[in-house]
């Protein structure tokens, strides 16, 4: 006799649940595909801007939300895949998109299997300072050597196009192109979740040595799990180099990872839209804080005003943005029964 992941993990399939779940993911892409018609320059910048971090956001989820699995080194893949995306450009003439997206996706899934391989055969804060040692150790190769610029970085001579139907010189094109890759991210990770794969992820989180007492071998799911993480991270990273035409060692810095890591804690552990919700909440909060017709001479110390905020949202919502509703249902419960009373 077999036994389900699903079952193992203790959690009935996601099968079951009401399809209306993709109705609010499904409108809020309808709805962000108008935006380049009724939209200034700025507004457009700035949603690509949180469409990116949210794609970057939605690849840690599946590592921390879903297998439990915290890594400080996930800016490496970011990084990689932009890097990798401006020495496989050419010089002149026309980059293929396709072509370059590949490049990309394939050198940030190569360090993930790479990484991943020999990482994963931690635990707990072991397995988050490997990760870490594995990131910096990348940080370094591109900052001190002549192949990634130095400090200075390096630049995207020309942008990729897509023969007769994309150039990402052209600001609408480009908005398109990461708003179809959030919503490939979202979608390709929605059915991995609701898969056996996903279950068994989730079953790992939960109780790994359930999961290899009930069959599993779990260090091979938890790899896939990191190379599929690490891939769409490199598609990230890919858009950031598309987008600003330079990339930098700091995309590889611990600071990138911890501030992904902070998205996902905002917007709330366990669920895919709390990664984009986290994205837009953090970016939102960053945008207001750095701006001086918002908060004044604040604005020059907008990382002390933002760490105050995150302190105090996790503080009053311990389970991020995603829990607020069914915090307020509780309170209005107890409300309630403290009037009838």
């Amino acid at each position: 006799m077999t036994t389900s992941a699903a079952s193992v993990a203790g959690r009935a399939p996601s099968a079951g649940r009401p399809r209306l779940g993709w109705l609010v993911p499904v409108v809020v892409l309808v709805l962000l595909a108008a935006v380049p018609f009724v939209a200034g320059e700025y507004l457009q910048d700035l949603v690509v801007k949180i469409v990116i971090l949210a794609i970057f956001a939605l690849s840690l989820e599946l590592l921390v939300g879903t297998t439990g699995l915290v890594s400080l080194g996930h800016a490496a893949f970011l990084g990689i895949g932009a890097y990798a995306t401006v020495l496989a450009a050419p010089t002149s003439g026309a980059g293929s998109l396709v072509g370059l997206l590949g490049i990309a996706l394939a050198c940030a899934a190569a360090y993930a299997l790479f990484v991943g391989a020999l990482s994963l055969r931690t635990r707990g804060v072991y397995f988050i300072m490997v990760t870490l040692a594995f990131a910096q150790m990348a940080y370094f190769i591109v900052h001190d050597t002549r192949l990634g610029g130095g400090s200075d970085g390096i630049y995207l001579n020309v942008k990729p196009v897509l023969d007769g139907v994309l150039d990402l010189k052209n600001r609408s094109h480009f908005f398109y192109l990461a708003l179809g890759s959030l919503a490939f991210t979202y979608g390709l990770l929605a059915l991995l979740l609701r898969s056996r794969f996903g279950h068994a992820l989730v079953g790992i989180r939960l109780n790994e040595q359930r999961m290899r007492a009930a069959g599993f071998r779990t260090y091979g799911y938890k790899l896939a799990a990191f190379v599929v993480a690490g891939t769409l991270a490199g598609l990230a990273g890919f858009l950031i180099a598309a987008r600003d035409g330079y990339v930098n060692p700091e995309m590889l810095a611990w600071q990138e990872s911890g501030t992904v890591l902070l998205m996902l804690i905002l917007g709330g552990l366990g669920h895919l839209r709390g990664a984009v919700i986290g994205a837009v909440a953090f970016t939102l909060l960053k945008e207001l804080y750095s701006s001086q017709g918002w908060v004044g001479p604040l604005a020059d110390h907008w990382q002390l005003t933002l760490g105050v905020t995150i302190i105090v949202f996790v503080a009053l919502l311990p389970k991020g943005l995603m829990g607020l509703p069914a915090q307020l249902r509780r309170r209005r419960v107890s409300i309630v029964v403290a009037d009838d009373d």
